[in-house]
């Protein structure tokens, strides 16, 4: 554990230093003025200042800057703020110590520094610390962790992109957010033309792998951050298409058509073509309160019914 000294007087730096180091706290820094506990800390540099420090031991008297506005500043920055700081005094001042609490000081020692008066506060003040980084290194992993199962609580399984509930929970912001700013949202549906004898002649696994394909290349289609493909069901995909007028979504779904097909993926099953294709259907709406979010998806399924019943392989529009 590594301790920092701040202490003007000389003699009084040494002491502390050397009954310290006799308790086997070898790892000892000292400092002569605030702002040379400034400059050890970090705090007078561009970077982010240090926490290798685990315990500060303050003079309350010094020059220039007393001990009280020194500990006010180093619990003003936020990677110290856990750093904990005991007081030193030569009289017990009440009107001070309180300032000190007040300021962040976690404990005081008087002097003359009794010995055993000293490492029994550092020993309680250090392991209170060792105790708080533990429970914050467990509270890091944790959120770590939750944020880790959101993010798969998120995503398909097979495909890696959005999954069914992430599209839902994305639709309904994307609404509500063009009924408050009279933006058009614009919905691609979109299916794999005669998937189902592609499985029942290559096999399931070929499929998955299909599926994995197919989906890579609608997500590498996509412009903006904003946007988001999601695997609807089975074979199907959703592009959900914030601030996006019809024709610049029915351009962007016949590129999704053009870079699917250039995949190559032979399905020599298939009514529509020798290799994988899609059938899209695009609609657009400016959401209002006299529409429901349900009617944009009807109408991109209309339009994809469409684009599967007059042939496959192409993209038809809701009008």
């Amino acid at each position: 554990m590594k301790i920092l000294i701040v202490d003007d007087s000389e003699s009084s730096r040494l002491l502390l230093e050397r009954l310290l180091s006799n308790a086997g706290y070898a790892d000892v820094e000292m400092a002569d003025s605030a702002a040379a506990a400034f400059q050890k800390l970090g705090m007078d540099g561009p970077s982010t200042p240090s926490t290798e420090i685990d315990l500060i031991l303050l003079d309350i008297v010094m020059p220039e800057m007393d001990g009280i506005e020194a500990c006010g500043k180093i619990k003003a920055v936020d990677s110290l703020r856990d750093v904990p700081v005991i007081m030193v005094t030569a009289k017990k001042d009440d009107g001070n110590l309180q300032r000190a609490f007040d300021m962040g000081a976690i404990d005081y020692i008087t002097k003359p520094v009794n010995k055993v008066e000293l490492l029994a506060r550092v020993r309680s003040v250090l392991k209170l610390k060792n105790e708080m980084d533990r429970r914050m290194e467990v509270t890091r992993h944790l959120e770590a962790a939750n944020h880790q199962l959101q993010l798969l609580s998120a995503l398909d399984g097979l495909t890696g992109i959005a999954n069914r509930r992430h599209f839902d929970q994305t639709f309904d912001k994307e609404w509500r957010r063009g009924l408050r700013d009279e933006f058009p949202l614009s919905l691609i549906l979109t299916d794999i033309d005669s998937f189902k004898a592609y499985n029942d002649n290559y096999g399931h696994q070929a499929g998955d792998v299909c599926l994995k394909r197919v989906a890579d290349a609608i997500s590498a289609a996509l412009k903006r951050p904003g946007d988001l493909v999601a695997r609807y069901g089975g074979e199907e995909f959703v592009v959900v298409l914030p601030e996006t007028d019809k024709n610049n979504a029915a351009i962007l779904a016949e590129d999704i058509r053009k870079k699917v097909a250039s995949q190559k993926i032979p399905h020599g099953f298939s009514k529509a073509a020798e290799v994988v294709t899609l059938s899209l259907g695009v609609a657009t709406a400016i959401p209002s309160r006299s529409h429901k979010p349900a009617g944009l998806i009807e109408a991109a399924d209309t339009a994809l019914y469409q684009a599967k019943h007059e042939g496959r392989n192409q993209v038809r529009v809701s009008h």
